[in-house]
């Protein structure tokens, strides 16, 4: 509340009007971090992701507020990941401030302070290796392996050529077609930490009483997906064509260039804010059901799978990869589009998502371990 209530103050009012160069101040909020273990899976998980966001290159600054007494103290995070110092990068603890009107407000001048200098932030050219490109899928369907995936490999392939990094994730929608991607492992260490991550699944899942293949969803099945392996075919797709050139953890900061994986759940949001923490500056989206995705502060550029689902949702779709299907482009076009449209949008130019506001309540970490 506290931290929706220092972004809702700028809102309205024209509170931003002098500051032409700040898109907006955003609460991203969650609902861990207390009631959890200091050691883990779960806490190293949230460690990083916070850790990720305090550092992304959106960001102008960044308010870290906690409550003071819960378990993710805001003094270790910022000692063991090394972020003291920081510029821009702002601690706040309700207690400590005297409460929650107190730190609404010592937040508000917190930001007031810095927006000067943030302000002057200025566009200069960068080398299109400096893209680092988060590939997603969600609401899949028969023609997604066929058309918009296969269409974002080539431009994944592309951005891959130029120096840029793409980064597959959603693991569990890899299971079945990992031994494609063990082969354009750039070496065995690479392929076997693939492996490593597929059998961990293997037995989160089965401790869970569930199984990795309990997929596709209803969604997936109404679209025409059968199996979870008819569905990591095509979701495999996104990765394009290049060399494995690493194996990432949930949130892991990446620092390799090309294609790389970054170990997520299957749920778009959870895997997203993953793939933000480690560095990933754009996001590109396929679906074939059809998506109200956004994520701030990373642009997603939304790719339908079929011209129905592209003119029905029209204002929320950015590129429409139907007409692969339609007869009327190939996906090597259309790929090429997609690469454009990356690079229109790492300038200037906004998504759908954006346009609509759509990325406030999107950030969704990973919860691991139990809750006590």
């Amino acid at each position: 509340t506290v931290a929706r209530q220092i972004a809702d103050h700028y809102k309205y009012g024209g509170k931003l009007d002098a500051y032409p160069n700040v898109d907006g101040v955003v609460a991203l909020v969650h609902g861990t971090g207390c009631g959890m273990r200091n050691s883990g899976d779960g806490y190293d998980n949230l460690q990083r992701i916070l850790s990720g966001y305090a550092t992304h290159p959106n960001f102008g600054a960044v308010l870290i507020i906690g409550l003071g007494c819960e378990v993710m103290q805001i003094p270790n995070l910022m000692a063991k990941n090394e972020l003291h110092g920081a510029e821009n990068l702002i601690p706040l603890t309700i207690q400590d401030h005297g409460g929650s009107r107190k730190t609404i407000e010592a937040g508000i001048a917190e930001i007031d302070a810095i927006l000067p200098s943030i302000n002057q932030a200025q566009r200069q050219p960068i080398p299109i290796s400096e893209i680092k490109l988060a590939l997603q899928c969600g609401g899949s369907d028969a023609y997604s392996g066929i058309t918009a995936n296969p269409a974002l490999g080539k431009a994944a392939d592309i951005l891959v050529a130029h120096g840029g990094t793409a980064i597959l994730s959603e693991t569990t929608e890899l299971y079945g077609a990992e031994h494609l991607l063990t082969r354009r492992a750039i070496n065995q260490t690479v392929g076997e930490a693939l492996i490593e991550r597929i059998r961990w699944w293997e037995d989160y899942t089965r401790n869970n009483g569930d199984e990795i293949d309990n997929n596709p969803s209803p969604g997936n099945k109404a679209g025409g997906l059968t199996t979870i392996l008819e569905k990591s075919l095509g979701a495999m797709a996104k990765g394009g064509t290049s060399n494995l050139n690493g194996v990432f953890r949930y949130a892991e900061p990446i620092d390799t260039h090309g294609l790389v994986i970054m170990d997520s759940p299957g749920f778009d949001p959870v895997s997203a804010t993953g793939q933000v923490a480690s560095g990933a500056n754009i996001i590109c989206f396929t679906t074939g059901r059809g998506s109200t995705f956004g994520f701030k502060p990373v642009p997603t550029i939304k790719l339908a799978t079929n011209s129905r689902l592209y003119q029905n949702m029209e204002e929320d779709m950015d590129i429409n990869c139907g007409p692969i299907i339609d007869g009327q482009s190939t996906v090597e076009k259309i790929g090429h589009e997609i690469f454009e449209e990356i690079i229109a949008v790492a300038s200037v130019q906004k998504t759908k998502s954006e346009i609509l506001g759509y990325g406030d309540n999107e950030f969704t970490p990973w919860q691991l371990g139990s809750t006590v």
